[in-house]
């Protein structure tokens, strides 16, 4: 196993279970005692885990995975929500793109759409997230907008006041957004204010609005409200969903696609 394949084992665990034994560690990734001790090291000097005697914590109660972390979690639901999500837009939309793992596999099913191979622009794609905008840059049939601002290297999303420049000067036809947590009450959230208040902001600028989440993301709040659920048109998610929270989107307001 690679370094990196083994940090983010051991990441997931520890963000799964909130503390981990150096000796537990070694057993579930088959490696020695000594392997993980270094490494819990290695990423308690990234300030990615904090370091106990024996083992290690999750970095705080707020603790945020960068998104090259984050990328095995709940893989096949993200991309089968991620085609349903692209099938929502028509050729010649302006879409906007949050950051995220969930909204960077819909911008690859937006790019593999047969439909959306040819056009001037085929679609217009704006997006706050370096990520996404570099995978889709090199498809000449769809038109990328950055919207400028501060990298944040967690999400790789840019935000601050270059960013609500942009958006202020533009519509979209639908914002997808990808969220920490969504719940019927406290609506959409992030971790973060500056990229919560990007999120609000694109969402302001569109038609209408799809949060697209994962049901572990459901009931869930986060420390930044993005948006309240009346704000939201459509809820894409997993079979895994609870009927019961299914049904209370669904009494807000929301078409909810579970797939």
């Amino acid at each position: 196993m690679s370094r990196d394949a083994r940090w983010k084992a051991l990441l997931e665990l520890l963000v799964e279970r909130g503390r981990l034994d150096v000796e537990e560690a070694a057993a579930e990734l088959e490696v020695s005692s000594a392997t993980i001790r270094r490494d819990f090291d290695q990423l308690a000097e990234q300030q990615m885990l904090v370091r106990t005697r024996g083992g290690a914590v999750v970095h705080g109660v707020s603790y945020e995975l960068p998104l090259r972390y984050k990328t095995a979690r709940h893989a096949s639901e993200k991309q089968r929500i991620a085609k349903a999500v692209a099938d929502l837009v028509a050729p010649g939309e302006a879409v906007g793109l949050t950051g995220g793992t969930t909204t960077t596999e819909v911008a690859r099913a937006l790019a593999v759409r047969s439909d959306l191979a040819s056009g001037s622009p085929a679609l217009t794609v704006v997006t706050n997230a370096l990520n996404i905008a570099n995978e889709l840059a090199v498809r000449p049939q769809f038109k990328i907008v950055v919207t400028g601002g501060v990298a944040r290297p967690q999400s790789y999303e840019l935000i601050g006041p270059l960013a609500d420049g942009v958006l202020a000067q533009i519509t979209i036809d639908v914002a997808v957004l990808g969220v920490v947590g969504f719940d019927v009450t406290h609506g959409a959230a992030a971790h973060d204010e500056a990229e919560a208040a990007i999120n609000r902001l694109l969402c302001e600028r569109a038609e209408r609005v799809v949060v697209a989440a994962d049901s572990s993301k459901l009931g869930r709040r986060a420390f930044a409200r993005i948006c309240a659920v009346d704000a939201v048109d459509t809820l894409v998610t997993d079979t895994a969903a609870a009927p019961d929270t299914v049904r209370r989107f669904e009494e807000a307001g929301l078409t909810v696609i579970a797939v």
